[in-house]
């Protein structure tokens, strides 16, 4: 068993952040708009809602939809979870099965705004959706603005290390210690169940992606390298690095991976094996309770470049980012390199 590492503690890729600040101040300072990546049937059983909240889980906003038209909670779909303490838009699917629309602007909750109502075909299903775009305000900003911008410059070039936000890991980072309690026995629901076993893969891959984040090589590649292709689950290898894969690479065509652990050993060989073995042993107990609980091993893009990053100066303290991310990156991995709060 090894102590945890918190995700405000990984190593950084630029050194220590060159500025000191406050994100999420405000809900406003954090907005988020998914990307979904189609657009609805404009027919169908369903009604897919765009909607906007503020101080409002996803899972709440289900659920008071599902009351106000009369639909249970099976009947009701979305992509994705959105931040309580944003400004957020996403869809939210809710099967009406021959019931009229309701009158969608009589919905009474203050803080949510139903932007659009099309019918569907389909349910929404998790993790259907192509990314976010976030808009973030940083306030009370003091340091080296020209390093910041510096390493602004960078990120638009190389990426950031892909942690996993400290959001994953369950209030003060407590969904590990949950999880090596479920391996060891404890009974929990379905829904728990899938959150800790996220939890153990986080804490494995995070390990490892640390370790190569301190070694210099997350975006470059090593001997048996497993390559992750760009906006995609796919990934191919082991194949280490040559002059083909590294001009994929410095296009941002293909990305080095590590482990989401599962049943059977890391297909990375070489020196990229050797280190996800050996960062994975550290952690035993979790990488056996994955493979006993049967999770097939996949892959997770070690480097994370965000998309149209821009960034404007509101106010000599007030900093303001812009940029998409895909699905399953967090907005914190990026802002963790420029931002100590």
């Amino acid at each position: 068993m090894n102590d945890e590492v918190s995700a405000a503690e990984l190593p950084w890729a630029h050194g220590a952040p060159p500025l000191k600040g406050l994100l999420k101040s405000r809900p406003e300072d954090f907005r988020v708009d998914e990307i979904l990546g189609y657009e609805a049937d404009g027919e169908g059983e369903h009604v897919l809602l765009h909607v906007e909240k503020k101080g409002l889980t996803t899972d709440g906003l289900a659920r008071e939809l599902g009351r106000f038209a009369g639909v249970p909670s099976v009947g009701i779909g979305y992509a994705g979870l959105k931040d309580r303490h944003a400004v957020t838009t996403q869809r939210i699917s809710l099967q009406l099965a021959g019931k009229p629309d309701p009158d969608w602007s009589a919905f009474p909750h203050p803080d949510v705004k139903i932007l659009e109502a099309v019918r569907h075909r389909r349910k929404m299903k998790r993790g259907a959706l192509r990314g976010n775009r976030f808009t973030l305000v940083l306030r009370d900003v003091e340091g080296d603005k020209a390093a910041a911008e510096r390493v602004l410059a960078w990120m638009t070039e190389q990426g950031v290390p892909n942690y996993f936000g400290e959001q994953r890991f369950g209030r003060e980072g407590g969904n590990v210690a949950k999880a090596r309690a479920m391996f060891a026995g404890k009974r929990v629901d379905r829904d728990t169940r899938g959150f800790l076993l996220s939890a153990a893969r986080s804490q494995i891959f995070n390990a490892v992606l640390a370790r190569r984040v301190e070694q210099g090589n997350w975006a470059s590649g090593l001997e048996g390298e497993i390559w992750s292709l760009a906006g995609s689950r796919s990934w191919f290898g082991p194949e280490d690095p040559d002059e083909t894969l590294r001009q994929r690479l410095a296009g941002g065509d293909i990305h080095p991976s590590g482990p989401l652990w599962g049943q059977g050993d890391s297909p990375a060989a070489g020196q990229a094996g050797a280190l996800e073995r050996e960062a994975a042993a550290a952690y035993e107990d979790l990488a056996r309770g994955l493979a006993d609980a049967r999770m097939d091993h996949d892959r997770r893009a070690l480097r994370l470049i965000p998309s149209g990053l821009g960034w404007q100066w509101l106010d000599p303290a007030t900093l303001q980012l812009q940029f998409e991310l895909p699905a399953g990156a967090y907005a914190t991995t990026v802002v963790r390199e420029l931002l100590a709060s």
